[in-house]
């Protein structure tokens, strides 16, 4: 699998590669572990770019206050709910 995108987005998808199955980590969270502590918006903008949303579980990217946010893939936010639920059994 080639990644292509920015140098931040191929950061921001390295690193939410890392998170283990049936966990989530913030956008913050994500943020902060690439040296970039204020970017979590664009870490939601990379999440939202994703090119492999099954390899790369940008889903268990979640708010701050444990909302769940956006996701771009097919079923949108309903299909984020089901995949972390799935996740969590």
């Amino acid at each position: 699998m080639e990644l292509k995108g920015t140098d931040f987005q191929i950061k921001v998808w390295k690193e939410v590669s890392k998170i283990p199955y049936g966990k989530t980590k913030s956008y913050k969270q994500i943020a902060e572990a690439i040296g970039n502590p204020k970017s979590y918006r664009a870490v939601a903008n990379a999440c939202a770019a994703n090119p492999f949303p099954l390899q790369i579980p940008c889903h268990r990217v979640i708010r701050s206050d444990g909302k769940l946010g956006g996701y771009s893939f097919k079923g949108g936010i309903e299909k984020k709910r089901h995949i972390l639920k799935d996740e969590q059994t």
